[in-house]
């Protein structure tokens, strides 16, 4: 709606559209419907530290970042692959889990000695 708005020329207008339309192709599977083999779709924590799994690659080893947050409505984890140069973020709603399962993991991520150390 902004783009329509904006006064901006044709040209330039259709543009934006069209990269806003590129982004969302990208996004939506992996990050919204979870239907891209890449997407994350479990995690976890054991001896080894907290992994996340994806289809396409199994179990990966992270490290969390000091920005996560975990609040009463929302866990949004922050972290890193180790061998990869950006971080990524995975939403957990509090809808997502059960009550106690979503409590649990939020204390686990607050209270863990080790969250933030490196993998490996």
């Amino acid at each position: 709606m902004a783009i329509a708005l904006s006064g901006l020329s044709g040209w330039a207008s259709l543009g934006c559209w069209l990269l806003c339309g590129v982004h969302a192709w990208y996004v939506l599977p992996k990050a919204i419907l979870l239907s891209a083999e890449g997407a994350w779709r479990g995690l976890r924590h054991d001896e080894h530290g907290w992994q996340l799994w994806s289809a396409g690659q199994g179990w990966q080893p992270i490290q969390l970042l000091p920005d996560s947050l975990a609040l009463p409505l929302v866990i949004v984890l922050r972290f890193r692959v180790p061998g990869r140069r950006f971080a990524g973020s995975v939403c957990v709603p509090c809808d997502a889990l059960r009550q106690d399962q979503h409590r649990r993991l939020r204390v686990r991520l607050k209270f863990s000695r080790r969250r933030w150390a490196v993998p490996g």
